[in-house]
């Protein structure tokens, strides 16, 4: 019998992260893969990054939709998500919805398929930052029935959460499949693509920090302008994701930053050309998780800043900073060029074919969908 399974797709980054899975599913007869596209695919200012969605996967059903418009907070959002939906579900009737991460889009999936009665996997679950996608992750996985996760902090983390040990698995992340591919496009593919004539560059990638107040984020970006007019290095600056306060970052970035000759700025990059030129990056810097996911993994020293990674498994690679000027361009001078022993701290490249051989499994589709909370202590 032909299983139908349903992704949900919200940004550019996520997507990168679950594309080896669908990839792999496609190989099955047994299984019907769909997809659904929203969030920031959906937003031209971003890239129109549903068209990546829509090229990678010809084949398979997509279904796309908006759900926000411009100003709307992130309660809104899920509000928005929730309702458009609903109807989808019920539609499609998905015998497995599979999550990914901590975006509100995947928390509105996750309350509609609850609600409704659908099996829901949750990849990436019990990993922890410090921030409002710490608090929005573990509801994702209190609201699912399988687990996929990382590493086996993880999986300590969702049983102290109560959730059933043998609906926890360890599969690593399947971006990192797509991270150790031998097929990644050479560098300089990736520089005539996207028009980058810089033979040595630093990755800069700063996303706003919900619940921090919105001065600060004009004092992050005085600091990192410094940083960038005076390091003597070039960088690369990618667009931060959509919370609020985005709007507000892009802005500085098209006048201010701009006027500098140094750098080169991009809306979005694709995931598997964002990773060839981390890898062959001097440094990353900024709070983005490809600090602290990514560039660990190709051993690229990444300069973490502020509050949103804070509490991400750490690694000999990684040097945590406050936004200090004069600190960062200190470490910057010693820090870049300089190349780490690769930690392989989420997966090691075999996450999409792990998942599959758990969804093989004729019990794994009799899971039962009331939840219960795992004891940890005698009553």
């Amino acid at each position: 019998m032909i299983k139908k399974i349903l992704f949900v797709t919200a940004t550019r980054a996520e997507f990168g992260k679950i594309k080896a899975t669908i990839e792999k599913l496609n190989r099955f007869k047994k299984y019907q893969v769909t997809i659904i596209v929203t969030g920031m695919h959906m937003i031209s200012k971003y890239g129109s990054t549903y068209l990546e969605v829509k090229n990678f996967f010809p084949k398979n059903k997509k279904i796309y939709f908006s759900n926000q418009e411009k100003g709307q907070t992130q309660d809104i959002i899920l509000s928005n998500t929730i309702k458009k939906i609903s109807p989808i579900l019920k539609k499609i009737s998905p015998d497995l919805i599979i999550l990914h991460g901590d975006r509100v889009e995947a928390l509105a999936v996750a309350i509609a398929g609850s609600f409704n009665n659908f099996l829901i996997a949750h990849i990436e679950g019990g990993e922890i930052s410090g921030t409002i996608d710490e608090h929005i992750r573990h509801s994702v996985s209190k609201l699912s029935h399988l687990h996929f996760v990382s590493n086996h902090s993880a999986k300590k983390r969702l049983i102290q959460l109560g959730e059933i040990k043998k609906n926890i698995f360890i599969t690593g992340s399947p971006e990192t499949d797509t991270m150790s591919s031998k097929i990644l496009p050479l560098l300089s593919k990736v520089k005539k693509r996207y028009n980058i004539q810089f033979k040595e560059y630093i990755i800069l990638i700063y996303h706003p920090v919900t619940g921090e107040k919105p001065n600060k984020i004009k004092s992050d970006l005085n600091c990192l302008f410094k940083i960038v007019k005076y390091a003597k290095k070039n960088f690369v600056i990618i667009y931060p994701n959509n919370d609020p306060g985005s709007d507000f970052i892009i802005n500085i970035y098209l006048t201010k930053f701009r006027k500098l000759k140094n750098i080169k700025i991009f809306r979005s990059i694709r995931f598997e050309y964002f990773l060839s030129l981390l890898k062959n990056a001097d440094c990353i810097i900024g709070n983005s998780s490809s600090g602290v996911r990514e560039a660990p993994f190709y051993g690229v020293p990444s300069i973490d800043l502020g509050s949103r990674q804070m509490n991400r498994t750490k690694s000999k690679s990684i040097v945590n900073s406050n936004f200090d000027s004069k600190k960062i361009l200190k470490i910057l001078k010693f820090f870049s060029k300089k190349k780490f022993k690769e930690a392989r701290l989420y997966g090691k490249g075999n996450s999409s074919n792990e998942i599959i051989k758990i969804l093989s499994k004729n019990s794994i589709w009799r899971t039962k969908k009331q939840k219960y909370l795992q004891e940890l202590y005698e009553k």
